[in-house]
């Protein structure tokens, strides 16, 4: 009996031992078989990662300045989005108020903010508030320059022609033309070709609009004071200036010269160097018409006060006076304007220098 059960147990232990080698037999083939798998199917690649725009987006909520009411909301505004960018959309959310007609303000009665302000400068959290004011009819800045001037030219020309029903047409037959008045209407119209010319073609008029009462204001001022102006020089009854034609030849020639280095001027503003960098206050050239840079920072300023006293000396008429002292009132007050910004931004390069007139102004 114990020969048999040893025999027997044997016997077990040899079917266990075939049974667990065929399992660690099968094993084996197994893992061969997925190592061969996935060396068929190439290296595993990673996951990419995502990833996630650190560029935050803006909600901004535009109110009617005067209702406080809700118009509309312009959302995903980025960072790098601009007051001109919210305008845009505004203007696809409410057609009816296209972008140069927008005036936006951070708050309510505040100034309005510019174009070219970026939303990350004013943003405080993620959802902005903004106060929508109508600016009324808009106008680009070349058409009304391009009016103002046309005007004066025109309107001169009709003076000077005598057209009827503005004087008596039995007097100006009569009445000979001193050389003056002939002399006087080609300096005019040089003066207005020239800035009509260096609008168009010198002048790097921004792209921004003004409302259109602006522009009715200036061409009113404009106009009004060279239909003053014309009707007394063109008159048949004009009389020659005090000192006769050395007043007149010596004016007209003090006219030409400030004419032509405001030009000049005009062309150094537009061009500050050959290199392009505006970031420099301009300084005088080879042309001599420059080199009063060194004395103001507007001579642009300076020549134009000088060709019109040189025409109120030539002509000797009051309204032509009267027209050049608001003109040197108005420009004074730019250029004090200009001669501070440009103390900030270049104090190092304008050392004792004067806003228009030097050493006086």
């Amino acid at each position: 009996m114990f020969i048999r059960h040893k025999s027997l147990s044997l016997e077990r232990k040899r079917e266990l031992f075939s049974q667990g080698g065929h399992k660690v037999k099968n094993d084996l083939r197994n893992f061969h078989s997925l190592s061969k798998f996935v060396l068929a199917a190439g290296s595993l690649k990673s996951t990419p990662v995502v990833k996630h725009s650190r560029s935050p987006h803006f909600e901004i909520e535009i109110l009617d300045a005067q209702t406080r009411k809700q118009m509309c909301i312009v959302d995903k505004v980025t960072q790098k989005s601009t007051i001109q960018d919210v305008k845009q959309k505004f203007h696809k959310a409410c057609p009816k108020w296209y972008p140069s007609r927008v005036g936006l303000q951070l708050e309510y009665g505040g100034p309005f903010l510019k174009d070219d302000i970026s939303i990350q400068s004013i943003a405080v959290s993620s959802i902005i508030t903004l106060y929508f004011t109508d600016l009324g009819q808009q106008i680009s800045w070349t058409t009304v320059f391009l009016a103002e001037y046309t005007g004066p030219l025109l309107i001169y020309l009709l003076f000077y022609l005598r057209i009827p029903y503005i004087y008596d047409g039995i007097e100006s037959s009569k009445a000979p033309r001193h050389p003056a008045v002939h002399l006087a209407c080609f300096v005019h119209s040089i003066h207005y070709v020239r800035y009509l010319l260096e609008i168009l073609f010198v002048h790097k008029v921004s792209g921004r609009h003004t409302p259109l009462k602006n522009m009715i204001k200036s061409c009113a001022f404009y106009w009004g004071f060279t239909s003053w102006i014309a009707y007394y020089i063109n008159h048949p009854w004009y009389t020659p200036p005090l000192f006769g034609n050395r007043q007149i030849i010596i004016s007209a020639i003090n006219f030409m010269i400030c004419e032509a280095g405001n030009h000049f001027i005009n062309v150094v503003l537009a061009h500050p160097n050959h290199t392009g960098n505006n970031a420099c206050f301009p300084s005088p050239t080879y042309n001599p018409f420059t080199w009063l840079f060194t004395l103001v920072s507007c001579p642009n300023y300076t020549y134009e006060i000088g060709s019109w006293i040189s025409f109120t000396v030539m002509t000797q008429t009051l309204p032509v006076g009267i027209f050049t002292l608001l003109m040197s009132i108005q420009m004074s007050l730019w250029a004090q304007r200009k001669h501070k910004i440009y103390l900030k931004k270049f104090n190092y390069s304008m050392p004792r220098k004067s806003a228009m007139i030097p050493f006086i102004l």
